[in-house]
């Protein structure tokens, strides 16, 4: 409900505008599925192919029913917006801005596109996110948290912790329950259900459900590694941050983040999302080696500094004085066939 509000609310706005406040707006960009008449769209996710990988985890009969309401609001949004994509991205006027290869290949694969389109990756905060921040604030983060000394704690930051690979993730530690490692997850997930999960998974003490707060670099001060075996991302920017931090990582190939890791130089890739058993080996190869977890943060900290939020905005800005040019001139032209 909330999602068609604001789709429709953004349409009357700029109906608003133009009839009554009389302003025509030279370009319209759209952040997502917004709106239907945008010259530029930043693609964050596709969600056809994200309902495709996310089936199986949102079968009914796959989960206990209190995660049944969730799990339908779920399914109906993305059958929704992946609706709304089918129209949408399959429309050559509309030039579409990708935040990982990963990304564009799907819309070209389902969607026919092959043109007016670029590809851009998130920037990075390197005030907030840097080696020496996270170094300042890990030993007040780690008593805060009430970390005791010896613990490899591994992060997870985001939503939607069934794709983000929460079940992956506690079956490799519970492969692990010899080594003192303990997960923080990070999120506004209701942490109900998620309690019964780590439960069942006998791992009462070793999982905290913690919430989101301004300051997240505090998070990565107390963590030793972040560890993403998503099911399927866009991008996920957490990593990113997390590797410009000086963490080691592991993230899954299904998420775009991956193509700004080189495996075994500044990160660990997780070629299959469902793999538990690889999941837990490389957290275990992490937690016994300090030189080698060393090393990858200290690479992935140098891979994340070309990634900034002002590079990207330079780039943004070429591309819509190149669009509203491109415009200008079309006007022009319909302006003289028409005298």
């Amino acid at each position: 409900v909330n999602f068609v509000w604001w789709f429709s609310a953004n349409h009357l706005w700029r109906l608003w505008d133009r009839r009554v406040r009389g302003l025509h707006h030279e370009l319209v960009f759209s952040p997502g599925i917004n709106c239907l008449d945008a010259d530029v769209m930043s693609v964050h996710i596709v969600f056809e192919e994200f309902l495709r990988r996310m089936l199986p985890e949102l079968r009914f009969a796959r989960n206990p029913v209190r995660f049944w309401p969730p799990i339908l609001h779920r399914r109906l949004y993305y059958r929704l917006v992946a609706g709304l994509e089918r129209r949408l991205y399959a429309d050559p006027r509309i030039v579409l801005i990708y935040v990982a290869r990963k990304t564009a290949s799907e819309v070209e694969r389902l969607f026919g596109r092959q043109r007016q389109s670029l590809t851009l990756y998130a920037g990075i905060d390197h005030h907030a996110f840097n080696p020496s921040r996270r170094l300042e604030l890990r030993h007040e983060s780690r008593a805060e948290l009430g970390i005791a000394p010896g613990r490899f704690t591994v992060l997870l930051i985001g939503n939607d912790w069934h794709n983000k690979g929460i079940r992956v993730l506690l079956e490799a530690l519970s492969m692990m329950r010899d080594l003192p490692t303990d997960l923080l997850l990070v999120g506004n997930e209701d942490p109900a259900p998620f309690r019964s999960m780590i439960a069942e998974a006998k791992l009462d003490g070793r999982v905290r459900l913690l919430p989101p707060r301004k300051d997240v670099e505090a998070y990565y001060a107390a963590a030793d590694a972040y560890v993403a075996p998503s099911l399927e991302d866009a991008f996920a920017l957490p990593p990113a941050e997390a590797m410009a931090c000086g963490l080691p990582v592991i993230v899954s190939r299904q998420a775009g983040v991956s193509e700004i890791v080189t495996h075994d130089l500044d990160g660990l890739i997780l070629d299959d999302p469902r793999d538990a058993v690889s999941l837990a080996a490389f957290i275990r190869q992490l937690s016994q080696d300090p030189a080698f977890c060393h090393r990858l943060g200290e690479k992935a900290a140098q891979t994340t500094n070309s990634l900034t939020w002002e590079s990207n905005g330079r780039e943004l800005a070429t591309l819509f004085e190149s669009i509203v040019r491109q415009k200008a001139r079309v006007r022009s032209q319909t302006i003289a066939q028409e005298l």
